[in-house]
């Protein structure tokens, strides 16, 4: 697989995977256990390859480019959390003037692509989730990890599930009816779009295809994000 690392002042580097364009189904079926009616299955491509990271943003990636930490769990290996969609964009925009790259949030349709990594069970490695796959509220550990603790999907990313949630660019809404290329969401709405679960929710919210949503003003201690970058 091809990698792309983005290095920083004191040895601190960014490492991102390359994913290449193509087509998926995205959403659920009906008969996956613990769906939402918000994952209505639909076809979508991805016309354009693109690099996301390897891992979530780490705290001293955050702390380089932003020189603080709001992290409530703190630890320069573990996600960076506490962070709301606005700060997301806040750090994207210092990170990329620091590294004269042109780095984004993933979509929400690139980063379920990424995550089912050319799977159609309900999380990349299978249908069922178990506390050695993943850091979510049945693994009973009840706060954030290091990054890079269990095994990579199929593309090579790591915590894809559970640990934090992880913001994507797009607003909130229901998927079109149609199939869609690069879809980029609603044109405006309320909230944004997060992914993947946390160490505080259970299995049915690390589905590869389940939705969460909030303010984008909004910060918990179990939110945090990915990069993403057009090749």
């Amino acid at each position: 697989m091809e990698t792309k690392v983005i290095e920083l002042d004191q040895g601190i580097k960014l490492e991102m995977i390359l994913i290449l364009g193509g087509s998926f189904e995205m959403g659920s079926p009906k008969n996956e256990k613990n769906r939402f009616d918000d994952e209505k299955v639909h076809d979508v491509t991805l016309t354009n390859s693109f690099y996301i990271g390897k891992h979530q943003i780490t705290q001293d990636v955050w702390e380089m480019v932003m020189a603080y930490n709001p992290s409530q769990t703190l630890g320069k290996n573990f996600p960076v959390t506490n962070i709301s969609w606005n700060d997301c964009k806040n750090f994207i925009t210092k990170f990329n003037y620091l590294t004269k790259e042109n780095c984004r949030l993933p979509t929400e349709s690139e980063w379920e692509f990424a995550c089912k990594a050319e799977t159609n069970w309900a999380y990349s490695f299978g249908d069922n989730i178990t506390p050695n796959d993943a850091n979510y509220a049945g693994s009973k550990i009840g706060k954030i990890m290091p990054i890079g603790q269990y095994s990579p999907n199929n593309f090579g990313l790591y915590d894809m599930h559970g640990n934090v949630w992880e913001w994507c660019e797009d607003w909130y809404g229901d998927y079109p009816k149609k199939s869609s290329t690069n879809p980029k969401g609603i044109a405006e709405g309320t909230y944004r779009v997060l992914r993947g679960g946390s160490f505080d929710y259970n299995e049915m919210y690390a589905r590869s295809s389940a939705r969460n949503f909030n303010f984008p003003f909004d910060r918990t201690n179990d939110y945090g994000f990915r990069l993403a970058l057009t090749k």
